[in-house]
């Protein structure tokens, strides 16, 4: 579930008592916080004593900002972030600590959808990553003892390569990058490489902080990965280490589950689990500057709707015509669709 945020911005204080002292301080700053506004840190005693100075850390870095002034935040992260205040006086030092939330300036864009063209696609497919390359449809499919890699024919949907996974494997997002495809599973704390051609298996890594594997794309650079939590990690594609990540955030909340996940023209594509949505996310900061309601979409695959497992999951792009497909677990079709601004 996603955690809602209130639009009001609430202060919150965090109280240290001082052992044999009447000194009493509080460390007060927002909650959250949206970037285009200016962050005031301010400590007090409130026994109205004097102390003799007072230093605040923004995730462990010294900000030299005075006491009770402001600073832009426009270029940060979106997220949950640490900050500590070190408090000095008759010779001493006590550390307070608060958590803040920055939020995007302004809300997203919501779009609808155009169909462009309609293709098979094979409905025993579970599918969990998706991507174009070369005029061809690639894709990986999960379910334990049913978890695949494929190459299949856009037009036609017909599979024209595949390698199963072992039994144990849930298979999740792929990626192609330097004529290998990497390959997630979900809860192995394990990922593949294999060579693009042959689909021979060249090696596995494992993951760092990012305990599951659900969606990954990369930027040319660098992999990209979800976690099924509203991070996305970036690693380098050598080490298969990761870096870095941002924090998917609206203007008031943030958005938890990200799925299969696409890069497109700078921006993050990325499905929701369970939500027949994709939201278009900053690669920079982690803004969620669009929404992309494909609801009426899922009526249109013509097969019953027996369970919740048949939803949305699935982003492919072709570059050079700049076709956007998208498909789901176990459906029948694939769209080629184009977005419309509401």
């Amino acid at each position: 579930m996603s955690i809602k945020f209130s639009t009001i911005l609430l202060s919150i204080s965090l109280l240290v008592i001082s052992c044999g002292d009447d000194i009493e301080f509080k460390f007060i700053s927002p909650k959250k916080i949206n970037i285009d506004q200016k962050l005031t840190l301010s400590v007090k005693e409130t026994n109205g004593k004097n102390y003799d100075s007072v230093k605040f850390y923004l995730d462990g870095k010294n900000l030299a900002l005075p006491n009770n002034s402001s600073i832009s935040i426009e270029n940060r992260i979106l997220g949950v972030h640490a900050l500590k205040a070190e408090v000095y006086f008759d010779g001493k030092q006590k550390t307070l600590n608060n958590t803040i939330y920055f939020l995007a300036s302004k809300k997203p864009v919501v779009y609808g959808y155009k169909i462009i063209n309609t293709f098979p696609h094979d409905d025993e497919a579970f599918t969990q990553g998706f991507e174009f390359h070369d005029g061809y449809l690639f894709e990986s499919t999960g379910q334990n003892g049913e978890s695949s890699i494929r190459k299949t024919d856009v037009n036609t949907g017909k599979v024209l390569q595949i390698k199963e996974l072992d039994k144990k494997y849930f298979g999740e997002g792929i990626t192609i990058f330097n004529n290998k495809i990497y390959q997630l599973t979900w809860k192995a704390n394990t990922g593949f490489v294999y060579d693009l051609d042959t689909f021979e298996r060249l090696k596995s890594f494992t993951y760092g902080k990012s305990k599951e594997g659900w969606g990954l794309t990369n930027n040319g650079q660098e992999l990209i990965k979800s976690d099924g939590t509203e991070r996305i990690w970036f690693l380098d594609p050598e080490t298969l280490k990761e870096k870095h990540f941002i924090e998917a955030y609206t203007n008031k909340r943030k958005a938890e589950s990200l799925n299969e996940i696409e890069y497109i023209d700078g921006k993050i594509y990325a499905n929701i689990w369970q939500k027949n949505t994709i939201i278009i996310i900053n690669s920079t900061n982690g803004t969620i500057e669009g929404v992309v309601n494909l609801n009426n979409l899922r009526a249109k695959i013509d097969k019953p709707d027996t369970t919740k497992s048949y939803v949305l999951n699935g982003i492919a792009y072709d570059k050079e015509s700049k076709r956007l497909f998208v498909t789901g677990k176990n459906w029948n079709k694939t769209f080629e669709i184009e977005l419309v601004k509401k």
